[in-house]
């Protein structure tokens, strides 16, 4: 697509982007990504990590070359889903702490908040401002959420969210909300296939929707699933009108930042080539996509700048706000003790899932 594309109007525009990069170091070309006016952003993997020092270093290079404060974001969650390793504290799935609660709900309580206040601290420490966290999808059925989600029961998805929460926001950290509506009630993964959840809005009111209208005021941003809902609505949520604008927009009162999830998913790819899947997440309602595969944010990119909508004011609020260094944080003998135990619970979890 160029600017003489007869499917580009005067007022269509794209961005802001939250965009992947390809390794350790950001390239020469990267680092023209960085400074493109629709670049808000940026999301890491396991590909651009080595150590605590590298991953320190590539953040200050991503704001330097960028040269503006851009968003860096991470899925950190714990369990398979925990980007950086080596250097950092091990977590546990979030649904170590859903089989807890069964048990005691006070400790599972007091773990969740522990968890937050780890994961957050520690990427803040490295220049990481947000992890798209927590799932706050229904476990137990989904083969991509499983043991990412804190339980099937959504009473202690509520409470053990509030407490991660807390403990993500008193660390200087926003909290983001996955996957909205509810990716936990369908087998299929989006990664790899066209997810479609066949029950009426009724059904899903009942049980998925629940977290998300519970925690509202406590989530700084969502993310959208890429999952098609035909009972209520003709187009997946990511891409859905109905489901950012009138459900979670007006019914739900939400306020706060709308995600798109990565526009590189199979499931994504029904609104057509790139730039129309971003088009479509961006008119629908969301604030920011994701455009994760480096070679995608090449194609996307080198289109006429004009296109693209200057993206630092949408996603501002959700910047990081470590309160220490990492030497005052490591003489807390509270701390310490915190990271041992979530560790230590790693390490004990097959007995819980």
């Amino acid at each position: 697509m160029n600017s003489a594309d007869p499917r580009v109007s005067a007022g269509d525009r794209l961005g802001p982007l939250l965009i992947g990069l390809a390794g350790h170091d950001v390239t020469p070309k990267e680092a023209e990504w960085l400074r493109h006016p629709a670049v808000g952003g940026v999301v890491l993997f396991t590909r651009n990590y080595r150590d605590v020092a590298q991953l320190s270093a590539l953040t200050s290079s991503i704001i330097s070359e960028a040269g503006r404060d851009l968003l860096i974001c991470v899925d950190h969650e714990g369990g398979r889903v925990q980007r950086f390793r080596k250097g950092f504290t091990r977590l546990p799935p979030l649904a170590v702490l859903g089989r807890i609660y069964a048990d005691s709900a006070d400790k599972a309580l007091d773990f969740a908040y522990r968890h937050g206040r780890v994961m957050a601290t520690e990427l803040l420490l490295c220049g990481v401002d947000l992890s798209f966290a927590p799932v706050l999808d229904i476990g137990d059925r989904s083969v991509v959420i499983g043991d990412r989600a804190f339980s099937a029961d959504t009473a202690a998805i509520i409470a053990l969210s509030k407490a991660y929460i807390g403990g993500m926001h008193d660390a200087g950290m926003c909290a983001t909300g996955k996957h909205f509506p509810g990716h936990g009630s369908v087998v299929a993964d989006s990664h790899t296939d066209d997810v479609c959840d066949p029950r009426p809005l009724a059904a899903i009111e009942e049980l998925d929707l629940k977290p998300f209208a519970a925690l509202g005021n406590e989530l700084d941003a969502v993310m959208m699933a890429h999952v098609l809902y035909p009972e209520v609505d003709s187009r997946p949520a990511g891409y859905s009108p109905y489901w950012i604008k009138t459900m979670l927009r007006s019914q739900l009162a939400y306020t706060g930042t709308v995600f798109s999830d990565d526009l590189g998913m199979y499931a994504a790819k029904v609104a057509g080539g790139l730039a129309e899947r971003v088009r479509e997440s961006l008119s629908a309602g969301c604030d920011a996509v994701l455009v994760c595969d480096p070679g995608d944010v090449q194609d996307l990119l080198a289109n006429d700048e004009a296109l693209f909508d200057n993206a630092d004011a949408a996603l501002k609020r959700l910047k990081g706000r470590p309160g220490a260094s990492r030497e005052e944080i490591e003489r807390v003998g509270e701390w310490r003790q915190w990271k041992k135990s979530i560790a230590q619970l790693e390490l004990e979890q097959s007995k819980w899932v």
